[in-house]
């Protein structure tokens, strides 16, 4: 994990001041961990720049680990983010019985400002969706995962 330092100075986190100052953020605990996978795999799938930045403000929000919730942004990367959001407009368009649209993406703005009619509503709706549901399952999944490792401890110790 970065360091908490690392984080403090970094250009986009330093808006956050004194708030970075909370060690419960740079703890990792049974608490901390589950939280800090939700709103990392909630803001993983939102499609906004500066990822990082919303999902830092969860973490001191919902008092969870900082440098995790950061981290776990980077699942969307230039690798996975168009399988992902691909899943994501198409799981959209079946939650609204739209039909699926073909389309060609451009990175230009003219595109998105052409296209956010059509495909917007079931891209944005897919993305809360699978946000809310990777989100959910991580949370669950890591608190299963810690409470597992706190029994193998304890019967390593009974050994």
């Amino acid at each position: 994990m970065p360091k908490p330092e690392t984080l403090q100075n970094h250009k986009h986190l330093r808006m956050f001041g004194k708030l970075l100052h909370n060690p419960n953020l740079w703890s990792l605990n049974r608490r901390s961990a589950p939280a800090a996978f939700a709103v990392g795999l909630f803001v993983a799938w939102i499609p906004m720049p500066f990822q990082m930045v919303l999902a830092a403000a969860l973490a001191i929000i919902f008092n969870c680990n900082l440098p995790v919730s950061v981290a776990l942004v980077w699942i969307t990367n230039p690798i996975t983010m168009p399988f992902m959001f691909y899943a994501a407009y198409m799981l959209g368009a079946k939650l609204l019985n739209h039909p699926p649209q073909n389309f060609a993406f451009e990175a230009t703005w003219v595109w998105i400002e052409s296209s956010i009619s059509t495909i917007g509503p079931p891209f944005l709706l897919g993305c809360i969706v699978m946000g809310a549901i990777f989100s959910i399952v991580g949370f669950f999944l890591i608190r299963a995962l810690w409470k597992y490792s706190i029994l193998l401890k304890w019967d390593r110790r009974k050994s």
